[in-house]
């Protein structure tokens, strides 16, 4: 039986269909005239004693945007970014410590639209080896990691909803522990589950 690994790289080969933070809400009026800033983020995949985790980060709680909460690595691609992997790559690099030279880059999936108006691209790799995780002072408060398997299992995620510009707003999440993945994140994860085979 092909493990996630395996049914990952399959499901990068179809990439999918493009997602949003609105998928959930077809009812909510975007924005007029909204233009998308393109950004990345790292999917890093590492084998641990129990199998394949996923590496997240809890950003800061200082931050303006999106504090305290779970995210890939990642952010906008600036101009000197030759392409979004190398984005992705950059980001990780700045954020966890995460060095180049120490994954493989697997492929990416089909663009994901934000409420802050990014489209991000989610690029998936491969950790070769275990290495020194340097959280980014001010920006990441936390590295974690946490089971593919768990993240990669439909029946691990709820719908929530809360109110956003006075419009109730759903929402998945897949939490874990003491970590509540919600969000992009969590649909972006999503996406990638709606992608493997039912087990």
């Amino acid at each position: 039986m092909p493990d996630l690994l395996d049914q990952t790289r399959a499901a990068l080969e179809r990439s999918g269909a493009a997602s949003s933070d609105f998928d959930l809400n077809s009812g909510i009026t975007l924005p007029a005239g909204r233009k998308l800033r393109p950004a990345a983020v790292l999917a890093p995949i590492i084998e641990g004693r129990n199998g394949y985790e996923l590496i997240l980060t809890k950003r800061s709680s200082a931050l303006k945007h999106h504090p305290g909460q779970i995210a890939f690595p990642g952010g906008k691609r600036d101009d000197d970014d030759v392409d979004l992997v190398a984005t992705a790559l950059r980001e990780a690099r700045e954020e966890i410590g995460l060095h180049d030279h120490n994954v493989d880059v697997l492929g990416t999936f089909a663009p994901h639209e934000t409420v802050t108006s990014f489209t991000v691209t989610p690029v998936v790799a491969l950790v070769k080896n275990e290495f020194g995780v340097n959280p980014e002072a001010g920006e990441v408060s936390e590295v974690f990691r946490v089971p593919l398997s768990h993240v990669l299992t439909p029946d691990n995620y709820v719908i929530e909803a809360r109110r956003w510009r006075g419009q109730k707003r759903m929402y998945y999440t897949v939490p874990y522990g003491p970590y509540y993945i919600w969000g992009a994140t969590a649909r972006i994860l999503r996406a990638w589950t709606d992608l493997l085979p039912p087990s």
